[in-house]
């Protein structure tokens, strides 16, 4: 498939399959791509997650003569989706687990292990932590998110007293084994930061799914949901019903509850809304960019939390970082910050990067479609959709009802529920396979 088709065609062709959750495999069956004759350019990615490797994967895909290296520190990827199911044991972390032989073997992507450590952009130069130095004509980073420190968890044993489990892995399992520890009749406490943080409508289901466990695990157990928002901040009618009518009893929102200060030793969050306990605590601090940005100065937006970037490109808007593209859950822009969104941002940038080698200007009206399922109960879920495009005027995507492009599920369904892991498939094998 070429990049123009794929790109003219996202406003109708992933509008129409996307957009209510119908599922089916994205990913591009292709024969391995030959060993370039001749290299014309090099891109560095920083970060393998979901933006990271789809970037790699697509810039090889629709490019011509580009040397790519993904520079990552684990050797795998663990996905934050379906994590929650992990929680309620209908999971296992390692069938999360996502490899990059795929990326090497079919696409002909270099993979180098390690930590970044310094990046030159007049140079246009990467060093590792282990000395090691890349150069490359374009850089893009996604590095994810980071955590604000919350004061009262000092040390690494007073974080894990009360985990965030936001970033799939250790933490998730610790989380899931706390749960199970938690004699019934307990309450547990899951925080909502506040916006913007990874996957707006995840915190609601991570309650959700918790109310639906405990009711048949921990007969009598509570759910104190701790929002840092006043509204809802993803599908409010979804998740106001299923809060106070399908967990009425079960779930208690506390609005404008923003953390404070935490005491893990008698396990008790204080927050702008009063003095909470609980027996387990799902603490979920506020979010920034991932280290890196910070680190070399590129968080410019959104309090200075995000990376500011150029949404045609997804390129720096630092001065003289031009040449250096940020994508996934660390550039500030009005998207959400979610899987789905940055590998679709990673094709965008993608495509500007390819037309930037060839002395174009980037697409001038990029289109994404953008999907997210979140489970209700155990074996229900509901979904959200929306379809973004450039607005000249503002020089920012927008979505939403007044543009026809917003979509939400009436309710939770058992199908959607299949179709969710249709989708999920999907997604993961668009960026690993």
């Amino acid at each position: 498939m070429e990049r123009r088709q794929f790109l003219g065609g996202m406003g109708v062709a992933l509008a129409a399959g996307w957009l209510h959750g119908c599922g089916g495999d994205s990913s591009i069956a292709v024969d391995p791509l030959p060993v370039d004759p001749v290299v014309k350019s090099r891109v560095i990615v920083v970060g393998g997650g979901m933006a990271g490797a789809t970037a790699a994967k697509y810039l090889r895909l629709w490019g011509d003569g580009i040397e790519v290296t993904l520079v990552e520190r684990s050797s795998t990827y663990i996905s934050s989706i379906m994590s929650g199911f992990v929680l309620t044991g209908q999971r296992s972390l390692d069938t999360l687990r996502y490899g990059y032989d795929d990326l090497r073997t079919t696409y002909g992507i270099t993979t180098v292990f390690g930590d970044v450590v310094g990046i030159d952009p007049q140079t246009m130069q990467v060093t590792l932590a282990d000395g090691q130095v890349l150069s490359a004509d374009r850089i893009i980073l996604a590095p994810g998110i980071d955590y604000d420190e919350v004061p009262g968890l000092v040390t690494v044993q007073d974080k894990e007293k009360m985990p965030h489990a936001w970033t799939a892995g250790p933490q998730t399992t610790l989380l899931a084994s706390q749960l199970s520890a938690m004699p019934a009749g307990g309450n547990v406490i899951i925080t909502n930061p506040k916006v913007p943080y990874r996957c707006p409508p995840a915190t609601y289901a991570r309650a959700c799914q918790l109310a639906d466990w405990l009711k048949v695990n921990k007969p009598g157990s509570t759910v104190t949901f701790l929002d840092a928002n006043e509204e809802y901040v993803s599908s409010p009618a979804n998740f106001q019903n299923a809060f106070e009518n399908l967990y009425d009893g079960v779930i208690t929102r506390v609005k404008n509850a923003e953390v404070t200060a935490a005491d893990p030793v008698n396990m008790t969050l204080t927050t702008t809304a009063g003095v909470f306990p609980g027996a387990v605590i799902n603490l979920i601090p506020r979010q920034r960019a991932g280290k890196l940005i910070t680190q070399l100065g590129l968080a410019n937006a959104t309090e200075n939390r995000f990376a500011g970037v150029d949404v045609l490109s997804y390129a720096s808007t630092v001065p003289g970082w031009e040449k250096v593209h940020i994508i996934g859950d660390s550039c500030g822009t009005s998207q959400p910050k979610a899987g789905h969104m940055g590998s679709q941002q990673a094709k965008v940038c993608a495509d500007a990067i390819i037309r930037s080698f060839a002395g174009l200007a980037p697409d001038p009206a990029p289109v994404l479609s953008v999907t997210c399922y979140t489970n209700v109960t155990a074996l229900q879920t509901a979904w959200v959709s929306g379809v973004w495009q450039y607005d000249s005027a503002t020089k920012t995507m927008v979505t939403g009802p007044a543009v026809g492009s917003f979509a939400a599920s009436l309710g939770w369904s058992g199908q959607d529920y299949n179709d969710s892991y249709n989708w999920f498939n999907a997604l993961m094998a668009d960026s690993f396979a």
